[in-house]
C-alpha cells in the first residue's frame, strides 16, 4: 500500500469517525435501545448500523463512480455540496444541547430479540436521508482515476466496522452507571470539538 492510499484511508476514516460519532438518528436510536431495553440490544443495534453501511456504500462505489467519472461538473457540484454537508453537520454538532436520557429515568421494558435489534439498527441507518447524502458526497471526494474499486470497497468495510464498533461502545457507557454521570456532564464539550473538526475538514474540501 503506497503512502496515497495509506493517507486516503485515514482521511476517510477520520472523516466518517468524526460524523458517526455526531448526534443523530443512530445516536438516539441507540441511547433509546440500551437503556429501554438492556445492553446487549444495543450491541445488535449497533451491529444494525453498521450492516446498513454497507448499503450506503455499495450504491456510492458502484452507482456514483461511473456517473462521476463521465461527468466532471458533477463532480465539483456534488464536491461541493459535500464540503457544505459537512460543514453543516459541524454546525448542528456545535448547537446540540445533547442526550438527556438517564439511567434512573429510563422505564425498562420486556427485552426485544437480537433479530429485531438488528432490524431496527439497520433500517434507522438505511433510511436516514442524511446518511445517504453523507456517502454520496464522501465517495465523490475520494473517487478519482486511480482509487480501485478494490481500494473503496476497503474503505467501506472498515467504516461498517468502525460504526458497529463505536456503537458498541456507546451502548456499554450508556449502560454503565459509574460511567453515565461523566458522560452527560461532558457530552456537550464532545459535541462542540467534533462539531469543530467538522467544519475544519468541510472548508478544506471546498478550498484545498
Amino acid at each position: 500500500m503506497d503512502n496515497a492510499t495509506i493517507t486516503l484511508f485515514l482521511t476517510v476514516i477520520g472523516i466518517h469517525l468524526l460524523a458517526v460519532m455526531s448526534p443523530g438518528p443512530d445516536f438516539i436510536m441507540l441511547i433509546r435501545n440500551a437503556i429501554s431495553y438492556s445492553r446487549k440490544t444495543g450491541m445488535w443495534t449497533a451491529l444494525g448500523f453498521g450492516l446498513g453501511i454497507g448499503i450506503h456504500v455499495i450504491y456510492s462505489v458502484f452507482g456514483l463512480g461511473l456517473l462521476i467519472s463521465k461527468t466532471p461538473l458533477l463532480y465539483d457540484s456534488i464536491k461541493y455540496l459535500g464540503a457544505a454537508y459537512l460543514t453543516y453537520i459541524g454546525i448542528m454538532s456545535l448547537k446540540s444541547v445533547g442526550a438527556t436520557l438517564s439511567v434512573n429515568e429510563a422505564k425498562h421494558k420486556e427485552d426485544i430479540s437480537s433479530l429485531k435489534a438488528v432490524r431496527i439498527g439497520f433500517i434507522t441507518n438505511v433510511l436516514n436521508p442524511k446518511a445517504t447524502l453523507f456517502f454520496l458526497s464522501l465517495f465523490t471526494i475520494v473517487v478519482g482515476p486511480d482509487v480501485s474499486t478494490e481500494v473503496l470497497l476497503g474503505l467501506g468495510s472498515i467504516m461498517m466496522v468502525n460504526t458497529g464498533l463505536w456503537f458498541c461502545v456507546l451502548a456499554y457507557l450508556v449502560t454503565h452507571s459509574k460511567i453515565l454521570p461523566s458522560f452527560e456532564k461532558y457530552q456537550s464539550i464532545f459535541n462542540k470539538v467534533f462539531g469543530l473538526l467538522l467544519i475544519g475538514i468541510g472548508i478544506q474540501v471546498a478550498f484545498f
